[in-house]
C-alpha cells in the first residue's frame, strides 16, 4: 500500500511557546507543518506558490499590516478550498463579520487536540481534487 505524503499546513502564530505547540500537535497527528509570525509573511508564501498548502492555521492578531482575517482571505483567493482555522483570545465576536465561509474559531486556551480535530474535520470536507 502506498503511504500518503503528509499533508502541509501553514500556521499563523506570533507567540512562538503557542506556535511551537500548535506544531508538535499538528506533527503527533500525522501533519507536516511551515510556521511563520506575521501576516505579511504568511500572504508571501501563499502567494509564492512554492509549497502546496492544504490548510491554514491562523491567530486573529498579528502584528503587522495583516490579520489572520486578511491572510484567510488571500488564501481562500488562492485556493477556494483551503481549510481554515482562526485561533484567538479576544476576537472571536468578529468571526461571523471577519472570517471566511466554512472555518472554524478556537477560543484561546484551548487543548492542542482540538486543533488537529479542527483541521481533519474541514480537510474532510474538502472534495477531492481531479487530477
Amino acid at each position: 500500500m502506498l503511504e500518503q505524503p503528509a499533508v502541509l499546513i501553514l500556521v499563523v502564530e506570533d507567540e512562538v511557546l503557542i506556535q511551537e505547540l500548535v506544531k508538535e500537535a499538528l506533527a503527533d497527528g500525522g501533519f507536516k507543518t511551515e510556521s511563520v509570525s506575521s501576516g505579511e509573511k504568511a500572504i508571501a508564501l501563499l502567494e509564492k506558490g512554492e509549497q502546496e498548502y492544504r490548510a491554514l492555521i491562523t491567530d486573529i492578531r498579528l502584528p503587522g499590516a495583516f490579520s489572520g482575517w486578511d491572510v484567510a482571505r488571500r488564501a481562500r483567493e488562492l485556493n477556494p478550498q483551503m481549510p481554515v482555522v482562526y485561533m484567538t483570545a479576544d476576537g472571536a465576536d468578529e468571526w461571523s463579520s471577519q472570517g471566511v465561509p466554512n472555518s472554524l474559531i478556537l477560543q484561546k486556551p484551548f487543548a492542542l487536540a482540538q486543533v488537529v480535530t479542527a483541521i481533519a474535520q474541514l480537510l474532510n470536507q474538502v472534495p477531492p481534487t481531479q487530477e
